[in-house]
């Protein structure tokens, strides 16, 4: 029982994440998912010492609150003629020294540590359930990632569209009426809620990860959104139950096999996409000089 709780709550990270990693890959912004995974530390911990307490909603608070100042001020660095890789990792190696010393300083009082943020432990979360009416309901983690994950699922849902013509083509979105900036906060709040919401249970390196490698391979295999985001979804999926045979395997890290059976599912994708991979394109151009030769 214990490893379906771990295989799920690895798939809920890694396809809630993968689902918006696919609009951070369209925008070119997929180091700001990096960015905001280590610049809401600050957040995680002025949230437990103003509330001296670890529940889930002051955190989400706290981290989302973060987030949203992270892409306020990157926003800001680039609109005045600041690169936006420079804007990115000027903003979130500040915000996450300011939080490493604050976790430094107030070690003694704050049940937090970086091996924890950085590396999570998502081993353990069979054992953190969650109680309602005196009953155990399952692992508080699984319900936390959940919630997150439908919420992004259904503001998704209901403003397609409108994120749809915001990730291809922003200009546009804005000359039919479409408020492209509010949509991106959005975007960017509900990053911030998948990330802290699976930082306790899986830790920053395997959030990063998710973001970006299960979105970046669907982007290999089809050129269609809707199929994206879908293909995406399983694709974090798979990593997580084979990262997690692998890991039982070779008794070792969870997270860390789950990111490993991403990276080679994403070199599978760039070697063997239809379209896009290594070998249908040494394929056309063999074909082509065929072609030329007979010509």
């Amino acid at each position: 029982m214990n490893s379906f709780w771990i295989i799920l709550t690895g798939s809920l990270v890694a396809a809630s994440c993968g689902f918006l990693g696919c609009f951070l890959i369209l925008r070119r912004m997929a180091m700001l998912g990096d960015a905001i995974s280590h610049s809401v530390l600050p957040g995680i911990v002025l949230a437990f010492l103003l509330s001296e307490s670890r529940d889930t909603l002051p955190m989400l608070i706290g981290a989302t609150a973060i987030g949203l100042i992270t892409v306020f001020i990157i926003q800001t660095l680039h609109a005045s003629g600041v690169k936006s890789d420079a804007a990115i990792g000027v903003t979130f190696t500040a915000l996450f020294s300011v939080g490493v010393v604050l976790v430094s300083m107030y070690t003694d009082k704050v049940d937090l540590d970086l091996d924890c943020v950085l590396y999570g432990e998502i081993a353990y979360v069979p054992w953190d359930t969650l109680t309602f009416a005196g009953m155990e309901i399952g692992p508080r983690a699984v319900w936390g990632i959940g919630s997150v994950f439908l919420l992004s699922l259904v503001t998704v849902w209901l403003f397609f569209k409108q994120f749809k013509i915001c990730a291809f083509d922003p200009a546009m979105a804005a000359a039919v009426g479409i408020p492209v900036m509010l949509f991106h906060y959005i975007l960017m709040g509900l990053v911030s809620l998948t990330t802290v919401a699976s930082f306790e249970s899986v830790g920053a390196i395997l959030v990063v990860a998710m973001l970006v490698v299960p979105s970046a391979t669907a982007y290999l295999l089809t050129d269609r959104l809707s199929v994206m985001l879908g293909v995406s979804m399983l694709i974090g999926v798979l990593c997580s139950v084979f990262g997690y045979w692998l890991a039982t395997w070779l008794d070792t890290s969870i997270a860390g096999a789950m990111t490993v059976v991403a990276g080679g599912l994403f070199l599978l994708a760039l070697l063997f996409s239809p379209k896009y991979g290594v070998v249908a394109k040494v394929i056309s151009q063999r074909r082509l000089r065929r072609e030329i030769k007979e010509i």
